[in-house]
This record gives C-alpha cells, structure tokens and sequence, in this order.
C-alpha cells in the first residue's frame, strides 16, 4: 500500500461488462496491436480487477517523464486518441472493461502511430487506487460515465464521495478533473458530490464544453435525444 494514498473500499462497480464479441477489424487490431498499447497487470478476483501491489512507474512504461493523464471509461477510445495525438508532450493512460471497445482504440492508436498512450483492461477506480502514485496526474478525465438512473443503482455511480477523494489524492496539486454526463439528474448529483470534495469548482456553476473533447457517439445521441450535457471542471 502506498503510505498516505486514499483507499476506498469500493467493491460496488460502476459498470456493466457486455459481450465479449468482436467484429472482424476488432479481432486484427487485438491481434495485431496490443503490444505494447495494452498493459498487462496481476489481476484480483474477477477480470477487470486489479491485484494490490505496488504502482506502476509509468516513466519506465512510457520510456520518458511527462505529464500525466487518466481517462476513466476511455471507450471506444475516441477521446483518449484525440488527447493523445493533440498533446504528444502528455502521456495518457485509459481504463475500460470492454474488451471490443479496447480493441477499436487498439486500432485507432496504431493507424495514428502514438505513443504516448497505454490501455488497462480494469475498472478504473482499482487502476487509479492500486497503478498510480498519489500526487502524480495532471488531469483525470471522465466523460459520460454510466448514470444509473434508478435510485438502488446510485450507488454504482462512479462520482461518489470516497471515489472523489481518490482523485483528490492522486492529482497533482493544480491537476483537473474534467467530467461529463447529458443527463441533468446525474450532473446535479455530480456537482453536489464534487463541491463537497478536496476538489474546487474552476467555474461558479457550470464549465464550458471542454474543447478538445471529439463529439462521441453518446454525447450526439444525448443531444438528438433533446439532452443537455454538462460539464464540470474541479482542480485540485
């Protein structure tokens, strides 16, 4: 355990694994390009757990020291890839559970021939507790997070108390964290958990769209469906 590092007990999981079924450019690309994209790691219980252990050093993983990204839920990678191409001074590390999904950003990063970018299949809150080093991240970033609407699955969601502590704990000071979610409930929600966190809203309410975020499937489906999305920005 790292001296000092916040550990939430958190064995609720925010999200749900679907089928491991990968279409035929899928299956190349999981083929082809998980080394060295793909990280392998001791594994807890289940698959998408992470075993207690020591965190990684990402400069040795990524062969430099530089600033340091997490995206939480990268997808199918189309946020994680235009960070990662529109900063390559930034290393950027993505946590996802579904398997077809990494495989998409397993392509995507080969045909753009990045580097600075690495992809764990684990739940996110494990990988931030158990892989990095508190006071290490510039930014973590979470966008469009599963929102659980029913009341008994709040407790799924992932921006809760002790999961913000986490972040607080492993930002550096002055790092970010940036989420987004098109569902007004679970943004108020967010806001209410976060105002109350180690973390200090950049802006009175509301952040404006963070720029450099491409327009995801989920969040062009929010908006056809009439759906605002929110923004929010916190700094440690």
């Amino acid at each position: 355990m790292v001296k000092g590092a916040a550990s939430p007990q958190r064995d609720v999981v925010s999200f749900v694994r679907r089928s491991a079924r990968m279409n035929p450019s899928q299956q190349r690309a999981w083929r082809d390009h998980r080394m060295p994209y793909l990280l392998d790691i001791p594994r807890g219980p289940m698959s998408t757990s992470v075993a207690p252990q020591e965190p990684l050093d990402w400069p040795e993983v990524f062969g430099r020291t530089a600033p340091l990204i997490v995206e939480i839920g990268a997808g199918n990678g189309d946020s994680l890839v235009a960070t990662a191409e529109a900063h390559p001074d930034t290393d950027i590390i993505g946590f996802e559970v579904f398997e077809p999904s990494i495989a998409s950003t397993l392509g995507k990063l080969a045909a753009q021939r990045l580097t600075n970018a690495r992809i764990v299949l684990a739940d996110g809150v494990q990988g931030l507790r158990w892989l990095v080093r508190p006071d290490s991240l510039d930014a973590v970033h979470a966008f469009f997070p599963d929102p659980w609407h029913k009341s008994r699955h709040h407790k799924r969601r992932l921006i809760s108390p002790e999961v913000c502590a986490l972040f607080a704990d492993r930002l550096r000071p002055g790092g970010l964290l940036r989420v987004a979610t098109d569902w007004e409930d679970y943004a108020l929600a967010m806001r209410e958990v976060l105002d109350a966190s180690p973390l200090t809203n950049e802006f009175s309410r509301w952040a404006p769209r963070f720029e450099e975020r491409p327009m995801t499937k989920y969040e062009v489906r929010g908006i056809a469906a009439g759906r605002t999305v929110y923004d929010l920005c916190y700094r440690r």
